[in-house]
This record gives structure tokens, C-alpha cells and sequence, in this order.
């Protein structure tokens, strides 16, 4: 198997990076592609208490496994199947369950910290910084931590002007940077989506050619 082509996704919370990530997962066969998020990878706390692990800040790149992350994404591009954690955000942990994943042609790596770590980075071929307005992205962060990870409003906005954005202005935004693309206004920017959609596509269809 070829080594395959790493695509990574970042941006700040609720940037729509996700979004993204889906657009473009749809668009190809799903035999041709597979998605790691990055939050799949927080570090696992069941050695602590239910109390110590609701103080952790998951905006700093310390609270990822990237060592597991680094692993995984070597295994896949030497063509090894991986098992993938899983992560419960209502009890702050890994979950016991993972799931496997596959080695394919398109490999899309997404979450917040993806173009911090050097190493990481040196393994993406194409990277994509997902660049909205900072009160759309605390509009649908408050939406998402209520309705998907059992949190209340006041516990939302509190978490993100002490630690979301001071973290996002830290260690986020400068790696804008390091990307080849910048997506303004992430999942509604069909004309940027659709670009790295037939970009996509043209790699898995010259893999083909070449197979």
C-alpha cells in the first residue's frame, strides 16, 4: 500500500472544522478514506477522581495523548489497522470501547491542536487552518458542550473566557501560520470546500491510475 496522503483540519472551537472534515469524508468512497479526530485522543483520567478530571483544561495541548496520536498515524501510514479511543466528555475519560480503523488512501486529521505539535505536522501533506469570527465560534461552542457533553450555560461562557480563548490566542491562532489553506467561515465556505473536495478527488483518482 502507498503511503497515504494526511490531511490535517484545525481552527478554534466551533470554527466549523469538523464541518469541513465531513464535506470532504462524504465526497470520497468511504474504502478511499478515513477520519482521526484529534479529541478521540485526550488523555485517559480514570485514575482520577470525577473531580479532579471536570479541572481539566482541554484547550492545552497537554491534555492530549500525542504520543498515542503519533503512533496511530505511523501505523496507519505504514498500512496497519489501528484501534482509535473513544472519549466521554460527560465523565471526562476514555471510554473502554475504541474503534478500528483502517489504513486508506485519504487520511483527515482534525481537532484544535493539529498544527501545534512539530511532529505532528511533519506528517501532513496538505493543512487547513478553519478561520471564523470569534463570536460565531462561542455561539456554537455553547450550543454543542449543552446539548452534546451535558454541560450548563453558565459553566460554557465561565470556561471560555477563562481558559478557551486565553488558550485559543496562546497556542491556536499562531499556527495559522503553518497552514497551506485558510478556510474563512469553515463549513459555509462552499466554494473553498468544493475546491479541496476535486483536490482530493484528484489524488484517489491518480492513485488509481497509477494501481
Amino acid at each position: 500500500m502507498k503511503k497515504p496522503i494526511i490531511i490535517g483540519i484545525t481552527g478554534g472551537t466551533g470554527s466549523g472544522k469538523s464541518t469541513v472534515a465531513k464535506e470532504i469524508y462524504k465526497s470520497i468512497p468511504a474504502e478511499k478514506i478515513a477520519v482521526i479526530e484529534q479529541d478521540s485522543y485526550y488523555k485517559d483520567q480514570s485514575h482520577l477522581s470525577f473531580e479532579e478530571r471536570t479541572k481539566t483544561n482541554y484547550d492545552h495541548p497537554n491534555a492530549f495523548d500525542t504520543e498515542l496520536l503519533l503512533k496511530h498515524l505511523k501505523m496507519l501510514m505504514n498500512g496497519e489497522a489501528i484501534d482509535k479511543p473513544l472519549y466521554d466528555f460527560e465523565i471526562h475519560t476514555r471510554k473502554k470501547e475504541t474503534v478500528r480503523v483502517e489504513p486508506r488512501d485519504i487520511i483527515i486529521l482534525e481537532g484544535i491542536m493539529v498544527l501545534v505539535e512539530p511532529e505532528i505536522r511533519e506528517l501532513l501533506d496538505i493543512k487547513l487552518f478553519v478561520d471564523t469570527d470569534a463570536d460565531v465560534r462561542i455561539v456554537r461552542r455553547i450550543q454543542r458542550d449543552i446539548t452534546e457533553r451535558g454541560r450548563t450555560i453558565d459553566s460554557v461562557i465561565d470556561q471560555y473566557i477563562n481558559v478557551v480563548r486565553p488558550m485559543h490566542m496562546q497556542f491556536i491562532e499562531p499556527t495559522k501560520r503553518y497552514a497551506d489553506i485558510i478556510i474563512p467561515e469553515g463549513g459555509f465556505n462552499k466554494v473553498a470546500i468544493d475546491i479541496m473536495i476535486a483536490k482530493v478527488r484528484d489524488i484517489v483518482s491518480k492513485r488509481e491510475v497509477i494501481e
